[in-house]
């Protein structure tokens, strides 16, 4: 249920509001707005079929939401989400580009990377310190010392750090060192893990599982906002199908029914929607004109050295021509690429 407040509400008649509400064992979540505020009731809305919401001081309208997806749909936001990286915004007026390794191999090769990506344009550095692999014989990641690894990257370049999370018992420590917890597409739905990243004041940056639906991505963000953290990001990076020309298939028409459905922004990964380098810049040029607020790109300095994912990861010149190239898509999109030269806190 979504209540909409009048112009010009007052505190007192907003808690008088809320109140009530809580009162029949709701909780309430209040999304201010310019000039209106909307308070979403979260729970058993039977029980406010004996409270004449209307005739309440302040009120102007009520609204059923039918989605099971609250927290996270657009009617529950009286604005977009947009979520502060550094000198950039995510979800705002420009295009956010975070690019780094797929697994953080080493102190040099990090720094490296990030020096090369940060001066190429991009507002954020991703990399991996915990790697979930299909075979346990695969490299796992550098974990702990990874994690020190990308705090000392943030320090140098300024640049904010990315990565995943995939164990509970990390959260905290995770959390300690980088600006923003990913949760991977084969953690999607590790509730556990939900819930536990919710309870930390970071940006959570979720991925869609590789067979998820939209709505199964849209309730696996409610569980991290249910737990008070309402900084989500989004991430398509692909869906698992019959299709085997590319790693996975990129659903592209995913980026605008998450942009009508959520007011959460959305980053698209062509990196592991493709599979191949060669595929990541057109993928790339797609997920900005189809709506996207960011990208999330793998580049490494000697992809064939990569210790994972290296068939996808972009060299340095590669990136380079990307970040070229995308800035005529940014422009027709409306969302110039933000850039050390052009940040937006808009």
């Amino acid at each position: 249920m979504i209540i909409v407040t009048r112009p010009g509400v007052t505190e007192d008649e907003l808690d008088e509001i809320r109140e009530r509400v809580e009162s029949l064992g709701l909780r309430t979540h209040v999304s201010k707005g310019e000039n209106r505020q909307i308070i979403g009731c979260i729970g058993d809305e039977e029980r406010l079929s004996s409270l004449p919401l209307l005739g309440l001081r302040g009120v102007e309208a009520v609204h059923p939401v039918m989605r099971p997806y609250k927290l996270a749909s657009r009617e529950f936001s009286a604005n977009l989400t947009r979520i502060p990286l550094a000198d950039h915004t995510l979800g705002g007026s420009s295009t956010v580009v975070i690019a780094g390794p797929c697994s953080v191999e080493g102190e040099g090769m990090a720094l490296e990377t990030a020096g090369t990506v940060q001066s190429a344009g991009a507002s954020a550095f991703r990399g991996g310190a915990f790697k979930p692999r299909t075979s346990p014989y695969s490299f796992q990641g550098l974990e702990e010392e990874g994690l020190e690894i990308l705090a000392r990257v943030r320090r140098v370049t300024g640049l904010p750090v990315i990565t995943e999370v995939m164990d509970t018992r990390h959260v905290e420590a995770v959390a300690g060192h980088v600006d923003v917890l990913q949760v991977g597409a084969r953690n999607m739905q590790n509730f556990a893990l939900l819930r536990e990243v919710g309870r930390v004041h970071r940006p959570v940056l979720l991925k869609r599982g590789m067979s998820a639906t939209v709505k199964d991505l849209l309730l696996a963000a409610e569980y991290v906002m249910q737990q008070g953290n309402m900084q989500v990001i989004l991430c398509e990076r692909g869906i698992r199908t019959f299709e085997r020309a590319t790693r996975n298939t990129f659903d592209v028409g995913a980026i605008p029914v998450l942009k009508e459905e959520s007011h959460l922004p959305v980053v698209a990964d062509p990196s592991h929607a493709a599979g191949r380098r060669a595929l990541v810049p057109p993928l790339a040029f797609a997920a900005v004109a189809a709506g996207a607020d960011g990208l999330m790109v793998e580049v490494h300095p000697r992809p064939e050295e990569a210790l994972s994912d290296g068939e996808q990861s972009l060299d340095f010149a590669q990136f380079r021509a990307l970040m070229r190239d995308l800035v005529p898509f940014a422009a027709a999109a409306g969302r110039p690429v933000a850039t050390t030269a052009n940040p937006s806190r808009q």
